[in-house]
This record gives C-alpha cells, sequence and structure tokens, in this order.
C-alpha cells in the first residue's frame, strides 16, 4: 500500500510524512528507501545518524519500527537521476498490461497474478507496481494499498494524488472501504458467518522475516468467514476484513484450526503437500476479489471487481 503514506505538509524543503496503516512495522531506512527514490542506503544512513531525519519530533534509529500514524520528518535531499536498474521483463510487462481491469481519471485496477510482488525489495527489482510505471512512464501512479506476493487478485494504484489521499483516509475510517477475499480454508467451518476479533502483533524471525501471531499487545483486528461451499472436505468461504493489518486473513484463519490452503508460511504442512500432489494447488488460496469505496465525499461510489485467478478456479473443479 511505493509511496503507502501521504505528505501532511512541506516548508521550505523539508517534507512531514505521515506513515500510512500498512506501514505499520516497517523499518526507518526501508521507509525511507521508498520514499526517497534512487537515494544510496549510504545517504539514508547518514541522514538518520546526523539527526536530519525525525519521528513525531524525536531522533530515532535506522531499525525503528515505525507505527501507522506517526509522523517522519524528511530532509530535501538532492539526488542525481536514480540508477538504471534496467526495465521489467517483456513477460512481466506483458502479464501487467493484460491484468488491468478497470481505469479512469483517477485511478487504475489490477488483478494481480500470484508470485508478483505489490513493490520491489528485498532482492525484487521489479513488483507490480515498477511494472506499470514502466508501461506508463509519463504518468505518475502510486500504490493505495499493497497484497501480500503470494495473494492474487485486486490491487488499486492511483494517478492523481488527490485519489491517493482520499483513498488512505478511507482506509484509516472504520468502514471506509469494503475489501472482499475469497479463500479455501483447511478443513469444515461452521455454517453462518464467524467473526475473528483477534488483535495481531507483527514480530521478526531470525534474518529479519515478518512472523504476524495473536497477541493481547497487538493492534485490534476483525475479520468475518463466511462458507460459501464445501470442496472435498475443505470450506471455499467470502472473508471480508474491517481491517488491514499484515497477514491478517491468513493469521486469523490459523488462529481458528482452518488455515488458508497453500500458505506456506502460518499454513499446514500436510494437507498442503497433499493437495499439491492430488489436485495441482501450488500456490496460497487467497484472492482479493473485490473492494467497495466513494471518493469526493461519498458522492462517486466505485466497486471493482477481480474475477478469481484460473488456477484457483481449476482448483475448485478439481475438488
Amino acid at each position: 500500500m511505493a509511496h503507502s503514506a501521504s505528505p501532511a505538509s512541506s516548508t521550505g524543503g523539508v517534507r512531514m510524512v505521515r506513515v500510512a496503516d500498512d506501514r505499520d512495522g516497517q523499518r526507518l531506512d526501508n521507509f525511507l528507501l521508498g520514499q526517497l527514490k534512487g537515494a544510496p542506503k549510504s545517504l539514508i544512513y547518514k541522514l538518520v545518524r546526523s539527526g536530519q531525519v525525525r519521528v513525531n519530533g524525536g531522533r530515532a534509529k535506522a531499525d525503528t519500527r515505525l507505527q501507522g500514524g506517526d509522523e517522519v520528518r524528511i530532509p530535501p535531499v538532492r539526488l542525481g537521476e536514480a540508477a538504471d536498474k534496467g526495465t521489467p521483463a517483456r513477460g512481466l510487462l506483458e502479464a501487467m498490461e493484460a491484468s488491468i481491469v478497470f481505469e479512469d481519471a483517477r485511478l487504475l485496477a489490477i488483478s494481480k497474478p500470484s508470485g508478483v510482488a505489490s513493490h520491489g525489495g528485498s532482492g525484487i527489482s521489479f513488483g507490480a507496481i515498477e511494472t506499470l510505471r514502466a508501461l506508463r512512464p509519463n504518468q505518475s501512479l502510486e500504490l493505495v494499498h499493497r497484497l501480500d506476493r503470494d495473494t492474487s487478485g485486486l490491487l488499486v494504484i492511483a494517478k492523481k494524488r488527490s485519489a491517493l489521499a482520499e483513498l488512505q483516509a478511507l482506509m484509516r475510517e472504520d468502514g471506509g472501504i469494503t475489501k472482499r477475499y475469497l479463500a479455501l480454508l483447511v478443513g469444515r467451518m461452521p455454517d453462518g458467518v464467524m467473526s475473528v476479533d483477534a488483535p495481531l502483533h507483527i514480530g521478526l524471525r531470525q534474518g529479519g522475516e515478518r512472523h504476524v501471531q495473536v497477541n493481547a499487545a497487538g493492534k485490534p483486528s476483525l475479520s468475518h468467514f463466511k462458507v460459501l461451499e464445501r470442496r472435498g472436505g475443505h470450506s471455499y468461504c467470502e472473508v471480508r476484513i474491517e481491517t488491514g493489518r499484515t497477514h491478517q486473513i491468513r493469521v486469523h484463519a490459523k488462529h481458528i484450526g482452518h488455515p488458508v490452503a497453500g500458505d506456506d508460511k502460518y499454513g499446514d504442512v500436510a494437507v498442503n503437500a497433499r493437495l499439491r500432489e492430488q489436485i495441482g494447488l501450488k500456490r496460497m488460496f487467497l484472492h482479493a476479489a473485490s473492494l467497495e469505496f466513494a471518493l469526493d465525499g461519498g458522492k462517486a461510489p466505485y466497486v471493482l471487481n477481480a474475477p478469481l485467478a484460473t488456477e484457483l478456479v481449476e482448483t475448485l473443479d478439481r475438488l
């Protein structure tokens, strides 16, 4: 969810940037790399060490974990042309072009394939946003939110700063945006809607990998699971989330004893192996299906949809 923060104000070249909720838990150095495109890491660390970067008015370290709502002071930096990282592979460019499901003057929406990151970083040069920018070099494109790399489905990109700011404000509001996912959960879920109200906390494993767990010290998180049908002893569900925490659906599903099928981080290893061998499910069965919201203070309603990925439709048929 590139810039997932919106500039609150700027004075004399200094920018005050408010951290969006979806950046919660991100390290300060990584956040700055996203804000100062093309800046070498050595410069980022120098700015932090010298105290020119401030978080909520105070000095901070490069490994400080940011929280949604924090205000970061970013000093003016003169950057040469960003180093040329080359261009995305032709196959990725073609896949992104083909994945566009909606576009108007303000927004672009794609149905992101599983396996494509929302943005580059951590050894990935080109995510969805970098590839779209390569396709549209003269347009200003900013991610409104993010999807996990292995999750397919609806990813919204703002073409105008005003739309980005309004959407990020809606994301912070209760009920500002209705988010609907489709998932195959392991085992037989009970009928009806099961609501999971369990706080989530981002922890780190060795190697810096993020691992989320239900923890009283975490942030409030609410998901609603509803069985649409049962297939092969498993539950095909619609999931609506009222908060957008990292790995929320995956961790809540594990918490209720019905992990997402194919999830290699929070799922059931034995069941995943069986599904891979028997019906060819080679990825996590989690798909961002739709977003509903209204811009212009409620005057311009949007209902955006991304059809279920072909390989997931085939998985359901085989079950």
